[in-house]
């Protein structure tokens, strides 16, 4: 799809076209909408995390919720499975994905909402590392940065959505 398209939709099209990009919130494409036309694909971007700033916070942390735990294995949208395999996270061992799945469970009880990592260009092996160093951080680093990663996660589905 090309930008002029994206720009001509009306609001039901636009949402049912982008509403995936913020995973399971389609409340961020349906605000963005109203700020048609876009001149780039970047103020696109640039508009909708704009929109999750300005949410509420009940909203951002529902965003946040949203996303599934990487390498669960179970009921994950299709991007999120695209993404997750390309990183390596569908060929881990039993080991790695046992360690994987025990600090997924540490960092969601501990921030209650799953960690997020935009995991394009990278492997397993960076994940593991970066949930580990993560774990340790304070909730108020740790919330901005999964906001931070969704962001990118968000740029990254609309680089490959739109050309």
């Amino acid at each position: 799809m090309t930008l002029a398209e994206v720009n001509a939709l009306e609001r039901g099209p636009f949402v049912s076209e982008l509403g995936w990009i913020f995973e399971d919130s389609p409340w961020v494409a349906e605000r963005a909408w109203s700020r048609r036309p876009f001149p780039a694909r970047d103020a696109l971007h640039l508009a909708m995390v704009e929109i999750v700033e300005q949410a509420a916070p009940s909203e951002q942390l529902a965003l946040l919720r949203a996303h599934p735990d990487l390498g669960a294995r179970c009921r994950i949208s299709h991007a999120s499975q695209a993404e997750q395999s390309g990183a390596g996270l569908d060929e881990m061992s039993p080991g790695e994905f046992d360690r994987l799945t025990r600090l997924n469970a540490a960092y969601r009880a501990r921030f209650e909402f799953p960690f997020l990592y935009a995991v394009k260009g990278s492997t397993k092996h960076d994940i593991l590392r970066a949930l580990s160093h993560r774990l340790w951080r304070s909730r108020e680093a740790e919330y901005a940065e999964a906001l931070r990663q969704v962001y990118l996660i968000a740029m990254f589905r609309l680089e490959d959505t739109i050309s």
